[in-house]
C-alpha cells in the first residue's frame, strides 16, 4: 500500500499499480461529462468517494492527479458541483491529515 510502507520499491510498486488503476478509470470515462454518459448515475456514486483520497494519493505518491489524469479531476470537479456529493464527502486534507495520523500509530516510516 503507499502509505503503509517506507520501502522504497514497495511504494513505487504500489504507485506504479495506483497510476494504472487510474489510467483504466480515466480511459473508461473517455470524454464523456460522467461514466453513464450524460447523466450522473450509479458508476458515479461508487466511484466519487475515492475523490477525497486524491490530495492524499498525490502527496504520498510525489504525482499530481491533474496533470496524470486531468479527465478525472474535470469529472470529480463536476460530481462536486451537486450538493448530494458535495456534502456527502470528507474533505481531501482532513483525510490527509487523518492518514498522516494512523501512519504514526502504526509506526509506519
Amino acid at each position: 500500500m503507499l502509505w503503509a510502507s517506507s520501502d522504497h520499491e514497495v511504494k513505487e510498486a504500489s504507485k506504479k499499480e495506483l497510476i494504472e488503476i487510474f489510467k483504466v478509470l480515466e480511459g473508461e470515462l473517455g470524454d464523456k461529462p460522467y461514466y453513464g454518459g450524460d447523466t450522473f448515475g450509479f458508476v458515479d456514486v461508487a466511484l466519487i468517494p475515492y475523490y477525497a483520497f486524491f490530495h492524499t494519493f498525490e502527496m504520498l505518491g510525489n504525482f499530481s492527479f491533474e496533470a496524470e489524469f486531468p479527465k478525472l479531476v474535470s469529472w470529480a470537479k463536476r460530481c462536486m458541483q451537486k450538493t448530494s456529493v458535495s456534502k456527502s464527502l470528507c474533505d481531501q486534507h482532513k483525510v490527509y491529515e487523518v492518514v498522516l495520523e494512523l501512519k504514526k500509530k502504526l509506526v509506519v516510516e
